[in-house]
């Protein structure tokens, strides 16, 4: 579904992907892992068009997409959610995933609109997907940390993709609201048939829920393989791990 090829991006003096590879299959739950700094933000960006990459090629579904703009990328199929929280905080939650629908069916984003109707129905299906939707009159805003977080990911469900990607979706969260999380995402992936391509820090939830895993150190891709493939790797385990892994 998504091929990452020898890509590259700098900022000035400093690389911050060099050559980086990246494979991921149709249904797949993909993660990519690495220390502070290894590149991984950055690719995302690459990948969602917040940033054009220098050198290297990334194919979608069969079909270059490298230097499209982010809202041709997200009407193509890829969503996207942020290490720093996304939403509009002084709407409603309802009206966070309602205004999403209806700027991916193209319909006017006027909470007075007659073509709010249109969206109703699915954003209601979206935040019970999400659990959300005893909070759906709350204003974002007030949301504690980890509902907005899933906020984000309804959001991202509002633009129907096939490929969702995820840029530490549980940072800040408790160890309760980790676990939470990623159960939820991996239903996601079961129950709308999604790809999920997402980052995380926590190793232990990594090696539980991916499918495949790729290590990025120093902006390159240290190797990409199943979760024991890539924990009995003695590169990974140097550079990354700090020796045996016993997650």
């Amino acid at each position: 579904m998504l091929q990452v090829e020898a890509v590259h991006k700098s900022f000035g003096d400093f690389t911050a992907v060099y050559g980086a590879n990246l494979t991921v299959e149709q249904g797949e739950l993909v993660a990519v892992i690495g220390p502070n700094g290894a590149g991984k933000t950055t690719l995302f960006n690459l990948i969602s068009g917040q940033l054009k990459l220098d050198k290297g090629k990334i194919v979608f579904k069969g079909e270059e997409i490298s230097g499209l703009p982010p809202y041709d990328i997200c009407k193509r199929g890829i969503g996207r959610s942020f290490q720093i929280v996304n939403i509009f905080h002084r709407l409603t939650v309802f009206e966070n995933v309602q205004v999403a629908m209806l700027s991916h069916q193209r319909l006017s984003s006027n909470l007075f609109s007659p073509a709010q109707k249109l969206a109703v129905e699915e954003t209601n299906r979206i935040l019970e997907s999400v659990g959300l939707s005893d909070k759906a009159r709350n204003i974002a805003g007030s949301l504690s940390h980890g509902d907005q977080k899933i906020l984000e990911i309804a959001i991202a469900l509002g633009n129907e993709p096939e490929l969702l990607i995820l840029d530490e979706p549980t940072a800040g969260m408790s160890p309760e609201e980790t676990a939470a999380t990623m159960a939820l995402i991996k239903q996601l992936a079961g129950t709308r048939g999604l790809t999920i391509l997402f980052c995380e820090h926590d190793m232990e939830v990594v090696f539980d829920i991916a499918q495949s895993i790729m290590v990025m150190h120093h902006g390159q891709t240290l190797i990409q393989g199943k979760p024991e493939e890539v924990r009995k790797n003695k590169e990974v385990q140097e550079a990354y791990l700090g020796g045996e892994f016993d997650a």
